[in-house]
């Protein structure tokens, strides 16, 4: 079993440098996949060679952002991390951060993994290893033609929660629907969340997934929301309510960066969006709920550099360009809320497309409260990709002007060529690594 374990590593190295030098694409779940083929048990022979904990993040909404933060968190206090720094969460991209992990003598040498799993596959992945730690950022609306409700989502990840019964849920305190779902495993769990209101959030027409209680359906009393269904709750009829909080994030400053304190520790970042506070809160629980004591946690921060598409910048002959990911209702939402930030002009490229991975479905963009790019200070708004049209047609029922160019380069030139000089550049799933690669590109041309 070794040698083919050896092969295994050896063909995903190899398969995954052609990928990136010879056919310039992403080439980590071809390298998974052929790993798998060569090896079918190599994940749970690698996994088995971590020393210390594993750590899984799942959710709807920030997985990528918040599993590379704890990486780099882990990597802070000396610890050897696999990583799927990536975002490719689907089995095969799983097998491929272990195997490209490895030695070329087939060994593994970490202490932790810290490990992105699409809620979907984690019911392929856990019969593979069983992880120390889970944590869970958030359950929203998102791929209706993939996932179906919110519902089919929590029985799976119920049922597949429930065969790791001594990992730990890390879940967000403030979401009524990841709360019940941790209680309702019957697994230990730690909540972390913010129990102070931070923006007033009554005018917003967020779509609001938790509005009736999981336990009983009744109607669920808000004292105040955060955004979306995030906030302070209790049903009105049960004994459910937001569980006590363990990791509580206070004092929490808005603007050009964002701080909070949690644990008597003040935490600070030079990044955008509401929901940041929310992605290093949970990277900060995990870390600490596993004993760690996170001493470097703040330093890590200062040179923690977002990458692949979350809230990624570039610097284009005098234009600082914001490469964002934003494939669901309340993504999007905290996207607009990020652009609004910043008060100087600003041009803004949306990109949607509709291939299999972003869900062919693309209705969920009439529950994006788009009529807020009115108090953005755009300069222009371009839409783009393959369902540009229907983004147009979106924004026209908002009374918002746009310039449709279907050809995301072109798009980007006529901003870098013609725009102010600050382009935030919004796109879903598939338009991601290619718009990515466009950006790498220019930013490297003189």
């Amino acid at each position: 079993m070794k040698l083919r374990r050896i092969l295994a590593v050896w063909a995903a190295k190899c398969a995954e440098k052609v990928s990136v030098h010879v056919f310039h694409r992403q080439g980590v779940t071809w390298a998974g996949r052929i790993a798998l083929k060569i090896c079918p048990n190599i994940l749970s022979e690698l996994a088995g060679q971590v020393r210390e904990h594993i750590f899984i993040v799942c959710g709807t909404n920030g997985k990528t952002t918040t599993n590379n933060m704890l990486c780099a968190a882990l990597e802070a206090e000396g610890k050897k991390v696999v990583c799927n720094h990536t975002g490719s969460n689907m089995l095969n991209g799983v097998a491929a951060a272990f195997a490209l992990a490895a030695g070329w003598s087939g060994n593994l040498d970490a202490d932790c993994a810290s490990i992105e799993i699409d809620e979907a596959s984690t019911k392929r992945v856990f019969p593979y290893f069983k992880p120390d730690y889970m944590v869970l950022t958030n359950l929203f609306r998102d791929q209706l033609d993939r996932y179906g409700e919110i519902d089919i989502t929590m029985n799976l990840l119920k049922e597949v929660i429930q065969t790791a019964p001594d990992m730990t849920v890390i879940v967000n305190g403030d979401d009524a629907l990841s709360s019940f779902l941790a209680m309702d495993t019957g697994n230990p769990y730690i909540a972390y969340g913010i129990s102070e209101q931070v923006v007033e959030d009554k005018d917003s027409r967020e779509i609001r997934e938790g509005r009736f209680c999981k336990k009983c359906g009744a109607m669920m009393r808000y004292n105040f929301y955060h955004y979306s269904q995030l906030g302070d709750y209790a049903c009105t009829a049960c004994d459910f309510k937001r569980p006590a909080i363990d990791f509580d994030a206070s004092e929490i400053q808005l603007g050009d960066g964002l701080s909070f304190t949690v644990e008597n520790r003040r935490i600070s970042a030079n990044y955008k969006g509401f929901y940041n506070v929310y992605n290093i809160l949970a990277a900060y629980a995990a870390i600490r709920s596993a004993g760690i004591d996170a001493v470097h946690f703040c330093r890590m921060l200062e040179e923690f550099n977002p990458e692949n598409g979350r809230m990624e910048e570039f610097h284009i002959r005098g234009t600082k360009v914001v490469l964002n990911l934003a494939k669901n209702p309340a993504g999007f939402n905290q996207n607009i809320s990020a652009v609004m930030q910043d008060s100087t002009p600003k041009d803004v490229i949306i990109v949607i497309n509709d291939n299999a991975q972003d869900g062919t479905d693309i209705s969920w963009l009439w529950d994006v409260d788009f009529d807020r790019f009115k108090d953005t200070n755009a300069n222009s708004i371009i839409v783009s990709g393959i369902r540009c049209q229907d983004m147009r047609l979106r924004l026209k029922y908002v009374d918002i002007p746009s310039v449709l160019e279907e050809d995301v380069t072109k798009a980007i030139h006529e901003c870098i060529e013609k725009g102010c000089g600050n382009l935030y550049v919004l796109v879903n799933y598939t338009a991601l690594f290619s718009t990515r690669m466009v950006l790498k590109k220019m930013e490297g041309q003189k």
